[in-house]
Formats: C-alpha cells, sequence, structure tokens
C-alpha cells in the first residue's frame, strides 16, 4: 500500500474514531473467547440480524390478513423478486439460530458462566432463549399452511388456559384485528424490541464483567472474584468480533445454499376439519408430552423447563466451575438433555395424533 492511501487509511480512521469511539472496541480479553465455543452468543447474534433483514424484505410482500395472507405467501414464492430465495435464508437462518442459541446456553452451563457475578447474565440469556422459541413459533404460524393453522389452534387452546393472562393470544382481545395479524406484529415489533433491550442488557454485562475464565484456571484460584486477571487478557475484542462476524456470515452462507437445495416449505392450504402435522422439529419433545397429557401439557412442561433454568445459578451456588467437580448438577443437566432427546426422537417415529378438538 502506497504511503499516500496509508496516510488516507489513517485520517479516515481518525476521523471516526473521534466521532464514534471505535477504538473502545479494542478492549483486552482472553484468548480462549476466540474459540468456537465462546463465540456461539455472538453467532447467534448475527443471526438475528441476517433473521431481520431477510425479514424486512420478505415484509414488503406478505399480508397477514386471513383473507390475503395465502395468496401473498404464493407471490412470495413465486412472484416476488428474489423472495423465494430470501425466505429459503429466513428459513434456514431461523433454524440455525435456534441451534446455536442452545448450544450458547449449554457452553454457558458447562463452563459455569452463570456463576457469581454473572447470574443477571444467565437471566438475560434465558430469557433471550424464550425469545428465540417465541419467534420460531410465530414465524411458524404466519407462512399459513396446514402446519401453521394447527399451531394457531394451539396458540388458542393455551390461551384459554391462561385465561386474563392468556387474552392477548385469543380472538376475544379484540374483533378489528384477526389474531394472525396481531401475531405477525408480535414476530416484526414487540419481539425484536424485546430482543433488543435485552441483548443491549447481554452485551452491557458481557463488558462490564468481562469473558468469564476457563473452569480449570478458576478452580485452581487463578480467576478472583470470577474474572480474569488483567495480565492474561492476551487478545482483543476487534479480533473476537471479527471472529463472531465471519462465523455468523459462514451460518448465513450455509443457510443461503441450504435455501436452494431444500426450499423453505409451504404446506398445504389450511383445512380446519384435520389435524396431521406435526410442528418443528425444536418443539418436538413438547409435542410428547401433549400426546401423553394433553395440550395443557404444552404449557406446564415448558413453565416447568423455563423455571429449572431461571433457578440454576440458585441450584449450583458452590464456588467449583469445572463439569467434573459438579458431579450432581452436571448428572441432572445431563438427564434433562437425555429426555429432551428421548421425547424427540420419539416424536419423529411416532405418527401423528389428534390433540385439538
Amino acid at each position: 500500500m502506497a504511503s499516500d492511501d496509508r496516510g488516507m487509511w489513517r485520517r479516515t480512521w481518525a476521523w471516526l474514531d473521534e466521532r464514534a469511539g471505535l477504538s473502545a472496541l479494542r478492549y483486552p480479553i482472553p484468548p480462549h473467547a476466540n474459540t468456537v465455543a465462546y463465540t456461539l452468543g455472538g453467532i447467534s447474534f448475527v443471526g438475528f440480524l441476517v433473521l431481520a433483514l431477510t425479514g424486512f424484505w420478505l415484509a414488503q410482500f406478505y399480508d397477514p390478513m386471513p383473507d390475503h395472507v395465502r395468496a401473498s405467501m404464493e407471490a412470495i414464492r413465486t412472484e416476488a423478486p428474489l423472495a423465494a430465495f430470501v425466505r429459503g435464508i429466513h428459513f434456514w437462518v431461523a433454524n440455525i439460530v435456534v441451534v446455536t442459541v442452545v448450544l450458547h446456553i449449554l457452553r454457558v452451563f458447562a463452563t459455569a458462566s452463570f456463576k457469581r457475578p454473572r447470574e443477571l447474565n444467565w437471566l438475560a440469556g434465558v430469557a433471550l432463549l424464550a425469545i428465540t422459541i417465541a419467534f420460531a413459533f410465530t414465524g411458524s404460524v404466519l407462512k399459513w399452511d396446514q402446519e401453521a393453522f394447527e399451531a394457531l389452534q394451539h396458540n388458542f387452546e393455551i390461551a384459554g388456559i391462561l385465561g386474563g393472562l392468556g387474552v392477548f393470544f385469543s380472538e376475544s382481545f379484540t374483533e378489528a384485528v384477526p389474531v394472525l395479524a396481531r401475531l405477525y406484529s408480535a414476530h416484526v415489533s414487540i419481539l425484536p424490541l424485546l430482543a433488543t433491550l435485552l441483548f443491549v442488557a447481554h452485551f452491557f454485562l458481557v463488558k462490564h464483567h468481562g469473558i468469564s475464565p476457563l473452569p480449570e484456571r478458576a478452580d485452581a484460584g487463578a480467576a478472583p472474584g470470577g474474572k480474569v486477571p488483567e495480565a492474561e487478557l492476551g487478545a482483543r475484542y476487534t479480533g473476537h468480533l471479527g471472529r463472531m462476524v465471519g462465523f455468523g456470515l459462514l451460518a448465513a452462507v450455509a443457510a443461503a445454499v441450504l435455501g436452494l437445495v431444500f426450499p423453505a416449505p409451504l404446506g398445504d392450504v389450511p383445512n380446519p376439519d384435520i389435524e396431521v402435522t406435526k410442528p418443528p422439529f425444536f418443539f418436538y419433545w413438547l409435542y410428547a408430552f401433549e400426546d401423553w397429557f394433553g395440550v395443557q401439557a404444552i404449557l406446564y412442561a415448558s413453565l416447568a423447563f423455563f423455571t429449572l433454568l431461571a433457578i440454576v445459578p440458585i441450584l449450583d451456588r458452590s464456588p467449583l466451575r469445572s463439569l467434573r467437580r459438579r458431579p450432581l448438577v452436571a448428572a441432572g443437566a445431563a438427564l434433562v438433555l437425555l429426555v429432551v432427546v428421548a421425547l424427540s426422537v420419539y416424536v419423529f417415529f411416532a405418527p401423528v395424533a389428534e390433540h385439538i378438538e
């Protein structure tokens, strides 16, 4: 690079840095933060950004009113410019994000990164997992095929069980705006707002407390107060940020390829007289409870699962962080994970059952 070019780059950088404070991102972090396991949260965040961009494009062609929604979905699939391709990216990135968010929370649990002083950040992460699931549910309804129709009927059933707490999700909330349009509003405005607030809190707390130490180092007394000593902060956040963005974009490219090879599905026009579909794979374990105990089991199992996640910092209060030194907690988590996987496999092979009257 010529000296004039280098000088222009330095002047441009200095101008931007003076106004945006970009050099603040060069704060030190531990080298292990740059491993794939410690970038899963960032990969998920980049996935959310891709979902926002692709969702914005799809919203230009989507009509959430019941009389028009199916026609708009067909137009997205066959007529609207790039919409079918963008929908494929949106669909597959959504699935990838569910997986990376779950893997992220498993990593945080395994490395005991939820322990003092990071309990509040764990709760923010659990809330973000709930928001991710809510995004996935509302998105599955918006495509308005048979699977979407049956999911909406489950929504009505659970709203009835909740009574006054579930009135927003029921048809009785207002006759002026159909439930489908209100779920669309939640998908594109309410949930993004909540997610943004939680992301801000999550990132602030990560910056405030720093990247959590490796469990073995913490157990050896090398991370007083749950923080990596400054002398061991051998990397920079800018490098960490670059890796998160790079891995996130690779995931988006993978989603684009999957979208071309396996286009986002769109099932048959809804038929209210039949129940013939299963939910997306991440809801399989709840579907098993529904098979055995009815629709209300979805609500109770979900509440139990997220309550259990929320009280993890209370259940595991020892100062030890290595998973092998937390055998009871590790065994309990392994049991829960095994149950979820086993139920999911069971539902994958089980025939479709009718649950909605």
